[in-house]
């Protein structure tokens, strides 16, 4: 009878100057357990796929931050940030400030943010989908973080790109409303008569910019586009799994 083993999981990893204790990654779905329209890991418990499977993954996930218990929040595009483990907290960004747990976030062509300090005292995630953004949920975790700014990293993770990202006019005038030079990031749909295709790692790096973060890093990534190793909703609809960003101090 032969054993079946585990493959290691596919992570992506941040590309930044980050201190040595920082910890960061973001799953793909290349390689797991997940089944089906859901294959190859899907940790997200909301989406529909088998819960044993989805247990699975999440325990996969515990093992690469060596045990330490994953903060996993009720995601609803808000600008709220946790600031303490609590689990299944409604929220769309979460602060460690020391090494008893992992932040996480979920996401599929939504944007994830990752954050930490230049001395690698404090870390954070954070669930950038259009309305989160226009929110103001970066700006909020970043005070959440309540260091000076200046001393603060930033990394965006995959995203839908801007080639593929058609929005409608409603979505421009939210970002445009109190921040004009977003217009930057909105140019003419060759598809639909009044809209836009959104950039959005470049209405987030505004917004870092605008909070005082002057360290971004990453980008140019595309969910939608990239099919082998990214979940779109976009694409896929109902049935896509998630990738998770998690992040920590070890």
């Amino acid at each position: 009878m032969k054993t079946l083993v585990q493959p290691e999981l596919s992570l992506l990893y941040p590309h930044w100057p980050a201190p040595n204790n920082v910890r960061a990654f973001v799953t793909t779905r290349e390689v797991g357990p997940s089944q089906g329209a859901y294959a190859s890991f899907n940790p997200a418990d909301h989406v529909g796929d088998n819960p044993l499977t989805v247990k699975a993954c999440r325990e996969l996930l515990q093992k690469e931050t060596g045990g330490k218990p994953l903060n996993w929040l009720n995601q609803v595009h808000t600008a709220k940030v946790a600031k303490e483990y609590s689990p299944n907290t409604q929220a769309d960004a979460a602060v460690a400030t020391g090494g008893d747990y992992a932040c996480v976030v979920l996401t599929a062509d939504c944007l994830p943010v990752f954050f930490c300090d230049a001395e690698g005292t404090k870390v954070a995630v954070a669930h950038a989908g259009w309305r989160g953004l226009a929110a103001g949920v970066l700006e909020n975790t970043v005070k959440a973080l309540d260091v000076d700014p200046s001393q603060i990293l930033a990394w965006l993770g995959p995203a839908i790109g801007a080639r593929v990202f058609e929005v409608g006019p409603e979505v421009r005038q939210a970002f445009m409303a109190g921040h004009p030079d977003a217009a930057a990031a909105f140019v003419p749909s060759p598809y639909r008569l009044k809209h836009y295709m959104a950039d959005l790692y470049r209405l987030a790096t505004q917004r870092l910019q605008q909070a005082g973060v002057e360290q971004v890093f990453g980008g140019n990534f595309c969910t939608l586009t990239d099919e082998e190793r990214f979940y779109s909703f976009r694409r896929d609809g109902q049935q896509s799994g998630r990738m998770a960003s998690v992040i920590w101090l070890d």
